[in-house]
């Protein structure tokens, strides 16, 4: 429960105990009829109490559940992003591999030919 929950029921439990003290003091009642009255308003106060500790903690369950669904809406987000980003890696590395290939084989091509034409003209000195 936050600081200012709790100030809010401090306040009303302070506020109401005062008034109820201050009503007591300055009512024209017997003894009885005044305890009547201070354990009526005491049992006023401590119900209010109870209601505003009541919606605090609800407020503060729905703010935590709230909380845990945004979590839970960021680690799904997250968790989407990684395997979209293994994918790109996945697909990068494979082009990456046939682009080695395919100059590996070009080189070979090139270098055969150079051979080639290396004999051929070898063949003709000889001649």
């Amino acid at each position: 429960m936050s600081e200012r929950s709790n100030d809010l029921l401090t306040g009303l439990f302070i506020g109401g105990l005062v008034g109820a003290v201050l009503g007591v003091l300055f009512a024209p009642k017997s003894g009885k009829e005044t305890r009547e009255d201070i354990a009526r308003k005491a049992d006023e106060i401590l119900l209010k109490t109870k209601e505003e500790y009541q919606k605090a903690v609800e407020k503060s369950k729905a703010a935590y559940e709230a909380s845990l669904e945004n979590l839970k809406v960021f680690e799904e987000s997250a968790r989407e992003k990684v395997s979209e980003m293994g994918d790109k890696v996945s697909e990068i590395a494979h082009k990456g591999a046939e682009t080695v290939e395919n100059n590996k084989n070009r080189l070979k091509k090139a270098l055969d030919a150079g051979l080639e034409a290396y004999r051929e003209e070898s063949s003709k000195e000889k001649i």
